[in-house]
């Protein structure tokens, strides 16, 4: 089947552009076209969204040592063959180099630059990783009544480098980061076991309550995404969050990393795993 076949058979119903109920490959040529070029949380759901990191082969494994060393922020569902942009186990005619809606390119750990396609950087020698999002699990917890403030406002869920430390692999290490929503303490005893559902997408919260006890210092300074509404009654409720490894980045200081954009992921064709 074509992928305009598969576009045209996934059209979302709104005209109004609401992409909640649009399908990943609708959404996927949108973000192909350079017509979203921004943040993908609640656009297709249902289907695994995925972070990204793309590194060259002499890398690959320890970063996979790393992902699988730390699975609750490094939840590893898809990699490519070295040199290969396509990633068929993780849907029709994915492209990597097109079908993010924005890309971060370290150089020797550093941001480089910020670009909305990566076919000129492509290289035979790249292996591209794929993570679980919490995005992912973000239905079910809106099926379950719980709140989710981001959404509802229209803002990117705010990402903190936490204290917790993840355990090495080769050159990578660093801090686990973590997104945090924001509601009150019985709609987060409910995410708690709404979320204990979908381990491949960080499972259960790592922290809730005192931002201070896992270092972050000004909830209000999110070191990615946007600042944070939390009402009165409200807790702070953090889960372990697929930027990790960009933080891991900065500390191995490879050569070249290309990276989503935080809150700018893959939308695969993999269902979300949300039980039905």
């Amino acid at each position: 089947m074509a992928l305009q076949d598969i576009e045209d058979r996934g059209r979302p119903e709104n005209a109004a552009g609401n992409l909640a109920g649009a399908s990943a490959a609708y959404v996927r040529g949108l973000i192909r076209r350079g017509e979203i070029t921004g943040q993908t949380g609640g656009m297709a759901l249902g289907q695994m969204q995925g972070n990204l990191a793309i590194l060259p082969a002499d890398l690959a494994l320890d970063f996979a040592r790393y992902c699988q060393r730390n699975p609750k922020p490094c939840p590893l569902v898809g990699v490519s063959e070295t040199g290969d942009p396509m990633l068929p186990t993780l849907g029709e005619d994915i492209d990597i180099r097109s079908d993010v809606s924005s890309y971060n390119i370290y150089r020797d750990g550093e941001l480089a630059e910020t670009v909305g396609d990566i076919t000129d950087l492509w290289r035979d020698d790249l292996v591209t990783f794929v993570l679980g999002c919490s995005f992912s699990f973000e239905e079910a917890l809106l099926a379950d009544g719980v709140p989710l403030r981001h959404l509802e406002a229209g803002y990117l869920v705010p990402m903190y480098r936490s204290n917790i430390a993840t355990t090495p692999a080769g050159p990578f290490s660093g801090p686990i980061v973590v997104s945090m929503r924001p509601m009150p303490m019985s709609e987060a005893i409910r995410a708690v076991e709404v979320t204990a559902r979908f381990p491949m997408m960080h499972g259960t919260p790592v922290h809730i309550g005192d931002p201070a006890g896992i270092g972050i210092a000004d909830i209000l300074q999110p070191d990615w995404g946007d600042v944070p509404e939390i009402r009165a009654g409200e807790v702070p409720v953090f889960w372990a969050c697929g930027v990790t490894p960009q933080a891991a980045v900065q500390a191995a200081k490879p050569p070249l990393c290309i990276t989503h954009t935080p809150g700018s992921m893959l939308i695969t064709d993999l269902p979300s795993g949300r039980p039905a």
